[in-house]
Formats: structure tokens, sequence, C-alpha cells
């Protein structure tokens, strides 16, 4: 393949029943900036930029889907808990930031329940936590050179 060719993230897509609340998230906890947006009609539609080349698009759910808003979403045939300590290694995202223990200060202050350990390598920090609709979240400490 050539380096042309490379295959290169875009974006991540997350459905929500409240677009306007999980952006406002995203935006107030990790610093992403709303974009310019296409108009999609009827479908209510957040695009927000993460880094210069990857965006995170928030997508008013179906209403009529059958299929869970995330791993850990509560429904009315099941009471999950959402614990940090329990987030799966397969069904999270991943961030990373310089400034980890200044971050981890902001999610306690906004109420936002956190687990961290460090990695074993003993350098790396992480935190976890869920955003509004029940998404699992990983922050990692990042060497700010």
């Amino acid at each position: 393949m050539a380096a042309a060719d490379l295959v290169e993230l875009n974006h991540i897509a997350r459905e929500s029943s409240d677009v306007k609340r999980l952006a406002a998230f995203y935006q107030q906890i990790l610093g992403f900036e709303q974009m310019d947006t296409p108009n999609f009609g009827d479908v209510d539609v957040i695009w927000l930029r993460i880094s210069p080349s990857l965006s995170m698009h928030i997508i008013q759910r179906d209403p009529q889907s059958s299929l869970p808003v995330s791993p850990y979403a509560t429904t009315a045939a099941s009471s999950v808990i959402r614990d940090p300590k329990q987030l799966s290694r397969g069904h999270h995202l991943s961030f990373s930031v310089s400034n980890f223990d200044s971050f981890v200060q902001t999610l306690k202050e906004k109420g936002i329940e956190v687990f961290q350990k460090t990695q074993p390598d003993g350098k790396t920090k992480q935190v976890f936590f869920f955003d509004p609709d029940g998404n699992g979240l990983e922050v990692m400490s990042r060497d700010a050179s």
C-alpha cells in the first residue's frame, strides 16, 4: 500500500437522545470545538473537532431503535451501574492530556465519578469515567514534551 493510500481515522460517531447535552459535555470536559455542521433535515447533528484531522459526530438517536445507546446504558429492562472500575477494555474511547492531574481535579469538581490507576510502566496515569449517555472514556497522561 502506498503512503497516500494509508487509512486514517476521520471521525467518531455517537448517538444521543440529547445531542446538545452530549456535545456540551465533550466541549466542557475535553475541550472539543464545535464545527460547521451540514443540515441533515429532521435529524439533529453536531460535529465537534477533536484535532485537526479528527472529529466527533453526535447524531440524534432514532427513538425507534432497540439497540442500546452504549454497553453501560440503563434501560427499562435492565439497570446497569456505571462503575468506572468496571469499564470494559473493549468499549471505550481514549484520549491523552499533558495536564493530567489538573484534568482529573476538574472531573472531580464537576461531580464525575472516576477510577484512576497507573500502567505497569509506573509512568502513565489513567482515569476512567463515563459521558452522560454512558459511553466509557479513558484519559491518559501525556508527557508535555
